[in-house]
């Protein structure tokens, strides 16, 4: 899904249950240029592992079209994000890894093959690797092709070239200061992500389904504490910050914690967001953001 050998391009899209969002990093990446948003009809897109996603490709594809037509100019060149319930995102420790990068997929691969509900052999497996306290951590992201498949080709449909393909909440991820610990949560209809980092490194995920309701800040409480004291106690390091996108009422997740002094701020910042914010909600933004500014 996603080669770190190639650059990303300037402009992204995020397909979601809801809606597609499309982003043009500005000359330096940051703030964004310029987003817009397509609403979806309901139920036009049901993404998961195991069946097709685009219920209503033909609204999809307009939607691709229109949003992208409308922020990317001359360019073609997409990075793509998928929603997180079309991929399983697992971090797996190995004493040791090949250099070579397919006998190292290799290995990754096989040791994911009883780990999932399909078919490893049919699947995109993308994975970066990362020093551990023994040996080493692999955070690999698993799709289903027949899944990436869809969309790619519905972008491509639309008119434009999706050259990177990336989950949510990595993406996600690359608007995070990933140098002191942090944990994200980001919330999207029908699946909430949970990621804590520390010193650039992913040391904790966790994907729960949460079946396409609001999610307030109270309903996540009892989660974010379970996440948090795992994190602590295997890693003896403290989170101060907890940096939300699409939760609602994010004020009682700030005074639950506040004894902790965990800060809970807003994952897209307005200086991050800069102009995008008057067309597109900062929360919707997460996604196209953080794959334009990693």
């Amino acid at each position: 899904m996603v080669n770190n050998n190639i650059p990303r391009p300037r402009v992204a899209c995020e397909v979601s249950m809801e809606r597609v969002v499309a982003a043009r990093a500005g000359d330096k990446q940051s703030p964004l240029e310029s987003a817009t948003a397509q609403a979806l009809p309901a139920g036009a897109l049901v993404p998961g592992l195991q069946q097709a996603n685009l219920a209503a490709r033909p609204a999809v594809v307009d939607a691709l079209r229109d949003a992208l037509g409308t922020v990317a100019g001359r360019t073609r060149d997409v990075v793509l994000v998928i929603p997180d319930a079309t991929t399983r995102i697992m971090l797996l420790d190995f004493d040791t890894l090949p250099d070579k990068l397919d006998d190292a997929e290799g290995v990754v691969r096989f040791r994911l093959k009883k780990s999932l509900p399909f078919d490893i052999d049919q699947s995109a497996v993308s994975f970066d690797r990362q020093p551990a306290d023994k040996g080493i951590r692999v955070i690999a992201a698993v799709t289903p092709r027949t899944v990436i498949e869809e969309y790619e080709s519905a972008v491509r449909e639309a008119g434009y070239n999706p050259g990177t393909v990336i989950p949510s909440m990595i993406a996600a991820l690359g608007a995070v200061d990933a140098t002191a610990p942090a944990m994200v949560i980001k919330v999207e209809s029908g699946t909430t992500s949970f990621a804590i980092v520390d010193q650039n490194q992913l040391l904790l995920y966790r994907a729960l389904e949460n079946g396409g309701s609001a999610v307030t800040g109270e309903s996540l409480i009892d989660d974010v504490n379970t996440s948090l004291v795992y994190f602590e106690d295997r890693y003896q390091v403290a989170v101060d910050r907890l940096l939300v996108s699409g939760v609602q009422s994010g004020q009682a997740l700030q005074e639950a914690f506040s004894d902790r002094s965990i800060r809970v701020e807003e994952l897209v910042s307005s200086s991050l967001a800069g102009a995008a914010a008057s067309n597109v909600s900062r929360s919707a933004l997460a996604g196209v953001a953080g794959a334009l500014v990693s």
